[in-house]
């Protein structure tokens, strides 16, 4: 059974830090790529951050550039997501997702539709 935990969420001021983990597990092969999306109250879901499985693509939404960076470790399945300089406006369920068995190209990325597999969610709070 395909999983996907999320770790390292929690409050902190603006202005901190905070790094987010999410373990993958149940794989039978590798996923094509790997992502972090969130979603604010009253929101729509939004893409944050992904990476190709094995590569060095990357993309990132614009609200995020400069200041997040996602990382993958493919030995442990495991993807990172650090956050600096964060905003009160980062508030949000950042949510981990997985892209496995299915084609998904650069510019899709960022598309939670192209993800088939997510993780629970783990709740950012960054307080003014």
């Amino acid at each position: 059974q395909v999983q996907l935990v999320e770790s390292g969420g929690g409050s902190v001021q603006a202005g901190g830090s905070l790094r987010l983990s999410c373990a993958g597990s149940g794989f039978t092969g590798r996923t094509n790529s790997m992502g972090w999306f969130r979603q604010a109250p009253g929101k729509e879901r939004e893409g944050v951050a992904a990476i190709f499985t094995g590569g060095v693509s990357t993309r990132y939404a614009d609200s995020v550039k400069g200041r997040f960076t996602i990382s993958q470790d493919t030995a442990k399945n495991t993807v990172y997501l650090q956050m600096t300089s964060l905003k009160p406006e980062d508030t949000a369920v950042y949510y981990c997702a997985a892209a496995y068995g299915r084609a998904i190209y650069y510019g899709q990325l960022l598309q939670s539709n192209k993800y088939n597999y997510w993780g629970q969610g783990t709740q950012v709070t960054v307080s003014s």
